[in-house]
């Protein structure tokens, strides 16, 4: 019974609670509700007394005040819902009232509509011609109907007088001494009630205890999961196992960066990642996939470029396509430096010996290459040179081993060693990945035939020297494997976030796949 898992359970619960929740506010009645409570019931001694903050009570000086009393009632909507103006039922007599305050025993002098929440509720007791506001008759005042939201309020003060049947019984007027009947509010919403409420009221017995049962299933699912999900499979789009990633040094930046964040979210894999070039990446991938007699490795190898001939068994995933950037030493150009591709070819087959030859400083011309099979070095000859490099002739890279050769041409293993070494000898020319070449210090990035390397000049077509990277598998992966999970990681919104945060362009997309197909 896989499905009572504890991920199935808790997320079985969660659904429960929220169409608890959507239950409660839509079916429960009273959602819709006008709360008031009187906030203040007090016989007044003299005429001064009912100046209360200098409210507009139009109370005559020398007035006898001794049954008078003033009234502080609080309106407010306390429940979870606006409530409109159409929201209030009235009867065809009270039509433009929306609901009632009565005083028992008790008859209105005067009421003004004080403290409200917002400025702009005024506006519903102005009189007007579809709207009398506020009215008293007796011992009753008729409210208009004040559309609030939720939390909004007014108050209203009210003077009182006496009619004899209530307060002290000795008729004195004591001012001590409070009326002794409640003022009530009444009238009718649609979908909801009008109630006396209490200060800062309590939350209802059934969302304290939706509340609760809601805070006790958060508390409870990791120790949930912790007993019984030893054996839980790990999350959605992750595997878990080993994986080793191999081959191009030019990628080897992104690929630390997919491997740390797959980890992260997967903790059940682990991935490394050995970069000692795309040729060396191929051949250790073949070598695991012929000594695992018919099970799957864990290999990825990455190649700047197709792998060569004689791998028949190992399938291509294109990833991205990369960027490649020709270096100098900063001692060659003060700036950005223009090169077409004729003038390279000229440089590496010795024609051109030194930068003067091309309005440079007295410099000689020292290259700075990879070693046979980088992937990086055939994008260059295929792209840029259009033949093959010059031998090599120099083991520091300054000067020539053979007074004979044509050039001085040193090669080094990676993308990190062509950079350090172009930065240290005066007059070096190199190349290497573009977005690493950019951040390294000492270096200047060359023009080729009038552009400068960036993902927009590759799309319109003028940069000429770039290449899609490709991923390779001896076979195709198990699609339960890690090799698989984190293809498809990769090829996801992470991966493709990351890929062009190193200035690489993910081939996924469609509006990509033409340019990483070369079309």
């Amino acid at each position: 019974m896989d499905w009572l898992s504890p991920e199935n359970l808790l997320a079985a619960l969660g659904v429960l609670a929220t169409f608890g929740v959507l239950w409660y506010e839509r079916l429960v009645p009273g959602q819709k509700r006008i709360g008031y409570r009187v906030q203040m019931d007090t016989r007044i001694d003299d005429a001064s007394a009912a100046v209360h903050n200098g409210h507009r009570l139009h109370l005559l000086r020398g007035a006898d005040t001794s049954r008078t009393s003033l009234v502080l009632l609080r309106i407010e909507n306390d429940g979870f819902r606006t409530v409109t103006e159409n929201d209030y039922i009235t009867t065809r007599d009270g039509e433009h009232a929306g609901l009632s305050a009565t005083f028992p025993g008790r008859t209105v002098i005067d009421v003004d509509v004080t403290e409200p929440s917002h400025e702009t509720l005024r506006r519903h007791f102005e009189p007007s011609p579809t709207n009398p506001g506020l009215r008293s008759y007796q011992d009753r005042i008729d409210i208009p109907k004040v559309a609030l939201n939720r939390g909004e309020h007014f108050k209203l003060l009210v003077v009182l007088t006496d009619d004899g049947g209530s307060g002290s019984s000795d008729g004195s007027g004591d001012g001590a001494e409070t009326p002794t009947v409640k003022p009530r509010v009444s009238g009718r919403i649609s979908e909801g009630r009008v109630r006396e409420n209490q200060k800062n009221p309590r939350p209802s017995n059934r969302v304290l205890g939706l509340v609760i049962g809601l805070v006790l299933l958060l508390v409870f699912e990791p120790i949930v999961i912790r007993i019984w999900g030893d054996d839980a499979p790990p999350p959605r789009g992750c595997a878990e196992g080993a994986l080793a990633v191999v081959g191009s040094t030019a990628f080897a930046p992104v690929m630390r960066d997919l491997a740390a964040a797959y980890e992260d979210e997967c903790p059940g894999a682990s991935i490394t990642v050995d970069a000692q070039g795309s040729g060396a990446g191929i051949r250790e991938l073949q070598q695991a996939g012929e000594e695992a007699k018919g099970r799957f490795p864990a290999r990825l190898a990455l190649s700047d470029g197709p792998k060569p001939d004689g791998h028949p068994r190992l399938k291509d995933h294109r990833t991205a396509l990369s960027v490649f950037a020709v270096v100098v030493n900063d001692g060659v150009a003060a700036r950005t430096l223009d090169l077409t591709r004729a003038d390279l070819r000229r440089v590496y087959t010795g024609e051109i010996d030194n930068w003067r030859r091309l309005g440079g400083p007295d410099l000689p011309v020292r290259l700075v290459s990879r070693t046979a099979g980088s992937g990086t070095r055939s994008v260059f000859q295929g792209r840029v040179l259009d033949r093959l490099e010059p031998a090599y002739s120099s083991r520091d890279c300054r000067t020539k081993d053979s007074p004979e050769a044509r050039v001085i041409r040193c090669e080094v293993d990676s993308t990190d060693q062509v950079l350090r070494t172009v930065r240290k000898v005066p007059g070096a020319i190199g190349y290497a990945e573009w977005r690493s070449a950019s951040r390294a210090d000492g270096l200047r990035l060359a023009r080729l035939d009038g552009h400068r390397p960036s993902l927009d000049t590759v799309r319109t077509g003028d940069y000429p020297f770039w290449e899609p990277e490709h991923a390779y598998t001896y076979g195709a992966p198990p699609t339960s494997s890690l090799t698989s999970k984190f293809l498809d990681y990769m090829n996801g919104d992470s991966g493709r976030n990351l890929m062009e945060k190193h200035g690489h362009l993910p081939c996924a997309p469609p509006e990509n796949r033409a340019v990483c197909e070369g079309v």
